[in-house]
């Protein structure tokens, strides 16, 4: 039996962005009064809701997603629990290393800082749990095709220099996912991941789709 579990927030006029990011417009374009069917025009930012950053996104000679062969957004899982952890305490090697054999095997690494529970509220854009750079690098090292996490960035909020995003995309063909949500309902053992961007021309990062299957 395939279970699939949806791991992505919907995008609304009222969601939470990225600070100095316009919301969404979700604009009521023909009715089915007026043309006998209903269109939204959708306005927003690339990197709003559930999104895939690409190494574009912070270089502008690297790779965009359009150019990205579908393969890339499609793998195996692994989520890594650190709903322990406090606000601004950093996510270190030690959380890959203990589940390091399934971590090598995986092609992308999502870490559940519960944080998608915060969601629609202020304490969203808190000091949230981080990375370390050599997490970044292992995620290099081992060729991963992409992160993902539950919260706003990969870098802390208050990091304006972007470095773990930059240290992510100067030379690695590698994604990264932000505002997750209900990694919690996935466990401990690998399983399918799925992000599958907007392709529009040109992409620095686009909204995704992401789910997890799980095979019971």
């Amino acid at each position: 039996m395939r279970k699939v579990i949806d791991l992505t927030h919907t995008i609304s006029a009222d969601m939470p962005v990225y600070p100095g990011t316009e919301q969404p417009k979700l604009t009521v374009a023909n009715t089915y009064e007026k043309d006998g069917f209903r269109e939204t025009l959708l306005t927003m930012f690339s990197h709003t809701g559930t999104h895939m950053d690409a190494p574009a996104h912070i270089f502008p000679d690297r790779t965009v997603l359009d150019s990205f062969d579908g393969s890339q957004f499609v793998g195996v899982g692994l989520v890594i629990d650190c709903r322990d952890l406090k606000e601004g305490d950093r996510i270190t090697m030690d959380r890959i290393n203990a589940v390091r054999d399934k971590a090598d095997k995986a092609d992308f690494i999502l870490f559940n800082m519960g944080w998608d529970k915060k969601w629609n509220t202020p304490d969203y854009f808190g000091n949230y749990p981080y990375i370390t750079s050599e997490v970044a690098q292992y995620m290099i090292d081992t060729k991963k095709k992409g992160v993902g996490l539950d919260v706003i960035g990969i870098d802390p909020i208050a990091d304006a220099n972007l470095t773990i995003h930059r240290q992510l995309f100067i030379n690695s063909e590698i994604v990264v996912i932000e505002n997750l949500k209900d990694l919690d309902k996935i466990g401990n053992d690998l399983f399918t991941f799925a992000a599958l961007p907007l392709k529009f021309n040109n992409a620095d990062g686009a909204p995704v789709r992401a789910v997890a299957i799980i095979e019971e």
